[in-house]
């Protein structure tokens, strides 16, 4: 039985005093799922397509940095023959009355030296008679000849490797000026 304290109720089946006020509207239980789901979908794709998005910027940043290292490889292994290159220029210069067989050697393996900087990018420059160009040249003297356009390449001192930005280094050149 109750304690004295405790109300007693009619009808012990009777919903609690919250349901007394009418019925309380119940959302269908499958929207409620539905929706939550959709949320949560949402959210997955949303997740999912910024994975992609992440992917996609690293794989580009990955090719421009592998482009910018094989582009530095290029021009290490390229510097590193430049000296080679000078050093048979001037065993062929020198040559003098030595061995045709020598001399043609020396050439042989200079014309391959040469050729393998022109696959790796940096064609040899020693043009003379052409107008100076910054990019290209680097004066290390200059003449007067009154028969020249001022600033005409006269001599090549040391032939440049490369083309404009892919430049080992700029020819070394005479120019000429005008007369004073």
């Amino acid at each position: 039985m109750s304690s004295p304290t405790e109300p007693q109720s009619a009808n012990p089946q009777a919903p609690p005093d919250d349901a007394a006020n009418g019925p309380q509207p119940v959302e269908p239980l499958e929207d409620s799922v539905e929706a939550r789901w959709a949320a949560e979908r949402e959210q997955l794709e949303d997740r999912w397509r910024r994975a992609l998005a992440d992917l996609d910027n690293l794989r580009k940043r990955y090719a421009r940095e592998l482009d910018q290292q094989r582009e530095s490889e290029r021009s290490k292994v390229a510097g590193a023959w430049l000296p080679i290159v000078d050093d048979l220029e001037r065993a062929l210069a020198h040559a003098g009355d030595q061995s045709q067989a020598i001399v043609a050697g020396v050439r042989s393996i200079l014309d391959q030296a040469l050729h393998v900087l022109e696959q790796l990018g940096y064609p040899r420059d020693d043009e003379a008679g052409v107008p100076f160009d910054p990019q290209r040249h680097e004066v290390v003297g200059v003449v007067t000849e009154p028969d020249r356009e001022p600033g005409t390449v006269m001599e090549v001192v040391r032939p440049g490797y490369g083309r404009g930005a892919q430049q080992l280094r700029p020819a070394a050149v005479v120019v000429s000026q005008r007369e004073e």
